[in-house]
């Protein structure tokens, strides 16, 4: 028998799997009455990105400190495919993404339509200030980190608010200013992306402590103001739960990835997309809220797609982490160690501000809440940390309504900063 411990360690199922299920452990260790819970795989997905990599591909490289030389004559397969793909491809990370969106998507769609007739508008506002705050705390940066590359610095403002349209429209504004320019800015956002999560993470599981919350009463909240809505009580009533119907599943995937790859021209931004995460939010939640069309059903069991969301979510925090895992360790031995600050601060001014104005000005529940300022960031990470801290699916509610504009505001304010800095 024969077995190759390298080929099999560089397979991207085994650091994904082992990320995972080490992650779910370590989330399970409770200090107090905080426990990171599946949020533990973003970071054992860090550290086993960062050991990989640096193992398995830095060591071939011609010059470490500038990748773009590339690897020695002779370096092994794996090492060539970490260079091109990192620890796990974009492919897994889509596919865990598009399945955890999906079942949120259907969990919370029946509520959908009572979430935006209460609150309305105030979604759009949350969208804006939260990007707009983000923005400006990102623009203070570049005035106060004068060392810093100013546009690493506005790369760091799309990884803080974990947003890859947002970053493709960076790269776009950057094209005039040459290959190194957009090579900081994707050098920022790698950096930044990992500290953003983090900064929503805590914020989940502290805010309710800080401000002195009651979850349980918020749920209780929540559910009262959803009950006042029964224009679709009726309707609801005669949609007939199905255990799992995996056709009307998959083709809520597939709409909403269709969805997602359409351009949309919009003034003065160009030409933008909600990307897949963006597209199957809006149609899972669509769809979820319309329950049924001729023979597919899309008011499945929760428990199924419970199960589903538990462990696509998993399996997705692991890969962000194995993605990044490496940028993220390496940055903090270095001057990327200013740029994991600003993200994490960008990322707090962002939320705290979204945070404010919905509790102390629009008077929100927690629920509506936790989901609207992930949103507002476009944060996945920080809508899977969202539910897993409040133990309900009806954030992805907020979420959903909030995400559009905190997609458009985020493109909006990318073009702006690398206009002004």
């Amino acid at each position: 028998m024969k077995f190759d411990l390298n080929t099999f360690l560089t397979n991207p199922f085994v650091p994904m799997f082992l990320a995972t299920v080490t992650g779910l452990l370590l989330g399970n260790i409770k200090i107090g009455k905080f426990n990171l819970g599946q949020s533990g795989g973003l970071f054992t997905g860090i550290f086993l990105g960062w050991l990989l990599y640096s193992k398995y591909c830095v060591a071939f490289m011609l010059d470490p400190s500038n990748p773009k030389k590339g690897l020695i004559a002779g370096a092994p397969k794996y090492a060539a495919n970490y260079f091109k793909n990192g620890v796990v491809s974009d492919t897994l990370f889509t596919f865990t993404l598009i399945l955890f969106i999906s079942s949120v998507g259907l969990l919370a769609g029946k509520d959908i339509g009572k979430v935006v007739k209460k609150y309305g508008a105030r979604f759009v506002v949350l969208g804006g200030v939260i990007t707009a705050t983000g923005a400006l705390a990102t623009y203070l940066a570049t005035l106060v980190f004068t060392g810093q590359n100013n546009f690493a610095v506005a790369g760091v403002y799309t990884g803080a608010l974990t947003s890859s349209p947002a970053l493709a429209a960076a790269l776009e504004a950057t094209a005039k200013y040459g290959a190194v320019a957009q090579a900081q800015v994707g050098l920022g956002h790698a950096i930044g992306y990992a500290p953003g999560v983090l900064v929503v993470i805590i914020a989940m599981n502290f805010f309710p402590v800080i401000f002195k919350m009651d979850v349980e009463k918020e749920k209780e909240r929540f559910k009262s103001e959803m009950t006042s809505f029964d224009d679709n009580e009726t309707k609801e009533k005669n949609i007939k739960e199905v255990g799992m119907d995996v056709i009307s599943f998959l083709t809520v995937c597939l709409i909403g990835y269709f969805v997602g790859s359409i351009n949309i021209y919009i003034p003065f931004v160009k030409w933008m997309s909600l990307g897949s995460t963006g597209g199957v939010l809006i149609m899972s939640l669509w769809l979820g809220h319309i329950g049924k069309i001729g023979p597919l059903t899309f008011r499945m069991n929760t428990g199924v797609l419970s199960a589903i969301r538990d462990l696509s979510l998993s399996l997705f925090l692991a890969i962000v982490g194995l993605q990044y895992g490496y940028e993220t360790v390496a940055a903090l031995g270095g001057s990327g160690a200013t740029l994991a600050l600003i993200s994490f601060v960008v990322g707090l001014v962002a939320l705290s501000a979204g945070f404010f104005v919905a509790r102390y000005i629009f008077k929100m529940n927690w629920i509506i809440i936790a989901g609207a300022i992930c949103g507002g960031m476009t944060s996945t990470p920080g809508l899977g940390a969202a539910i897993d801290a409040t133990k309900t699916d009806e954030v992805a509610a907020g979420y959903g309504a909030t995400y559009p504009f905190g997609l458009l505001f985020t493109v909006i304010f990318v073009i702006i900063l690398h206009m002004i800095t």
